[in-house]
């Protein structure tokens, strides 16, 4: 089955921030789990899945899919009622992250704030850890 990108995402490397202990891989803004849920609302899919591809100046970019399903290797965070599947290839990439939605007059987009991250691109689209 092929996977549909429900949107792009912008990285942003967190400094001076310690990774937080959690029990989740990921965390989500109250803002990311509102639209995470509208863009599930009247959807068959069961939530989204993030993964991780080669692209870009610094070499790596966050993906985001519809996820009918959790593969058997997907790291499974449930926030508020929302389902967000991890894949495999990203999983270390995203240890200690927070994703958020943010709206602007020209974009909306979600960002990841990750503190493993040691350099990005200009624009916000690629990474290198």
């Amino acid at each position: 089955m092929a996977t549909r990108v429900v949107a792009t995402a912008t990285v942003r490397a967190v400094t001076g921030r310690k990774l937080i202990a959690t029990r989740a891989a990921l965390t989500l803004t109250p803002a990311a789990v509102q639209r995470i849920k509208s863009l599930l609302q009247d959807k068959p899919e069961i939530g989204l899945k993030v993964g991780v591809r080669q692209r870009g100046c610094n070499g790596l970019s966050y993906t985001l899919d519809y996820a009918s399903t959790k593969d058997k290797l997907d790291e499974e965070v449930v926030q508020d009622g929302v389902k967000v599947f991890i894949d495999k290839k990203a999983q270390l990439s995203l240890l200690g992250t927070e994703m958020d939605f943010v709206e602007s007059k020209l974009t909306s987009e979600f960002v990841f704030n990750n503190p493993n991250i040691k350099g990005t691109c200009g624009c916000g689209e690629s990474f290198s850890m």
